[in-house]
C-alpha cells in the first residue's frame, strides 16, 4: 500500500487534534512541530516494540539506533509482543531480557525519520534539536490472501499492516545556571570563635 507521508495543513496528528480543543480554552499554544504519518505492510507488533525504543529519543540518536538494530548490533526489546521471543544479551542495556532485530520495521522508520526531518526544514524548525515527542502505531485493515491445504481446503493467509504516526518537537535548550562569582562568607557561632581564639593562644 502506498504511504502518506507529510503533514497537511488540513491534517492534525490524533495526539494534538486530542489535546487541541482543551488547549485552546486555556490560551496554549501547540509546540511547533513536524509530523509525517504512514500506511505500512510491516507486522504491527514489531513496530509497535521498534517505535516504543525510539521514543523520545533525538532525531540522530534514533537514526543510529535504527541502523544498528539492521545491522544487529542493537536489539529491540520486546516487552508486550513477547511470545515466544528468544532471549538475548543486546537486550540487558534496557533492563530486558527479550529482543529481536526487526529489520523491515526499523527500516520502514527510518525512512520515516528522513521524511519528518524535511518536513521540519520546510517549517522552518531547528533539525539538531529534534525530539520524537509522541509516535503511536495503530492496527490497519488486515490485507486477505488465501493458502491451499490439503484435501480441497483452503485457509485464510492474512497479514497485519499498521498505521504509524510521528510527531517531532523542538527540545528547550537549557541554559547552565552562571556561577556565582563571590562565594558567601559561612557564618561561624560565637561558640566556635570563642574557641578559635583560645586554640591561638596556646
Amino acid at each position: 500500500m502506498r504511504g502518506r507521508g507529510g503533514a497537511s495543513a488540513r491534517w492534525l496528528p490524533s495526539a494534538f487534534a486530542a489535546l487541541a480543543p482543551q488547549m485552546a480554552e486555556r490560551g496554549v499554544e501547540l509546540p511547533k512541530w513536524s509530523a509525517t504519518r504512514w500506511i505500512r505492510r510491516t507486522p504491527r507488533s514489531n513496530t509497535r516494540e521498534t517505535a516504543q525504543a525510539i521514543k523520545g529519543m533525538h532525531i540522530r540518536k534514533a537514526t543510529k539506533y535504527l541502523k544498528d538494530v539492521t545491522l544487529k548490533k542493537q536489539c529491540v526489546p520486546f516487552r508486550r509482543y513477547n511470545g515466544g521471543v528468544g532471549r538475548c544479551a543486546q537486550a540487558k542495556q534496557w533492563g530486558w531480557t527479550q529482543g529481536r532485530w526487526p529489520k523491515k520495521s526499523a527500516e520502514f522508520l527510518l525512512h520515516m525519520l528522513k521524511n519528518a526531518e524535511s518536513n521540519a526544514e520546510l517549517k522552518g524548525l531547528d533539525v539538531d534539536s529534534l525530539v520524537i515527542e509522541h509516535i503511536q502505531v495503530n492496527k490497519a485493515p488486515k490485507m486477505r490472501r488465501r493458502t491451499y491445504r490439503a484435501h480441497g481446503r483452503i485457509n485464510p493467509y492474512m497479514s497485519s499492516p499498521c498505521h504509524i504516526e510521528m510527531i517531532l518537537t523542538e527540545k528547550e535548550q537549557i541554559v547552565p545556571k552562571p556561577e556565582e562569582e563571590v562565594a558567601q562568607k559561612k557564618k561561624i557561632s560565637q561558640k566556635k570563635l570563642k574557641k578559635q581564639k583560645l586554640m591561638a593562644r596556646e
